[in-house]
């Protein structure tokens, strides 16, 4: 009983982590939006993976490695930023395309490269191990069970996973989709500051 109370208030504390807006959702309704549904539940997909290697290096004790070597820290919030600036640039530059060439995407774009810019776009805030660390810490008895690191990279996962293709459901909608269609350079360029924004706060934000 114990432990499934932990489980759930650790669940519940990664459901508030993942509904806060960031890059993956910005990513993943990109992908829904002007790509299809299919491509963004790949997205998805690719987010909760990473979402769940986090998960496995926050159980394991990375945030004592990252915090004991300030130069890997420093490092992986670099190429990060970097990360994210490159995405917010690709985004913006094609702004202003056609409306027609936008279901062009869905060839253009292999399920793959979904998957793998999902995982990626998760991967390049290395703050998530920081913070999955201090959800564990203060949540993980002292003596961690050995079936914990399995369930919790699996409770990051489908989490994660989970909201993000509620996500790509939602917004590619008939509905949705129409309104981006009309307003396209207008949502790209506001998804390219707002990614803009994050990576410069990732690149020269505090720990």
């Amino acid at each position: 009983m114990e432990s499934l109370m932990i489980l759930g208030s650790i669940a519940l504390a990664l459901m508030l982590g993942a509904m806060s807006p960031g890059p993956t959702f910005i990513y993943v309704a990109k992908n829904s939006i002007a790509v299809s549904r299919k491509h963004g539940l790949f997205t998805a997909l690719g987010t909760g993976t990473g979402a769940a290697i986090f998960g496995l290096l926050a159980v394991m004790g990375l945030q004592a490695l990252l915090l004991a070597v300030p130069s890997a820290y420093l490092m992986l919030k670099i190429c990060g930023g970097l990360y994210l600036l490159w995405l917010a640039y690709k985004i913006i530059k094609h702004a202003k395309e056609p409306v027609a060439s936008v279901d062009g995407k869905a060839q253009l774009m292999s399920y793959r490269r979904a998957y793998v810019s999902g995982l990626i776009t998760q991967m390049s805030n290395p703050k998530i191990a920081i913070v999955l660390a201090s959800i564990f810490t203060a949540l993980l008895p002292k003596d961690i069970p050995t079936y914990y690191y399995v369930v919790l990279p699996m409770l990051c996962f489908f989490i994660d996973a989970g909201w993000c293709s509620l996500v790509a459901v939602a917004l590619s909608a008939d509905k949705p989709r129409r309104i981006y269609l009309r307003f396209k350079a207008m949502f790209d360029r506001g998804a390219g500051i707002v990614m803009t924004v994050l990576g410069l706060k990732l690149l020269f934000g505090t720990k």
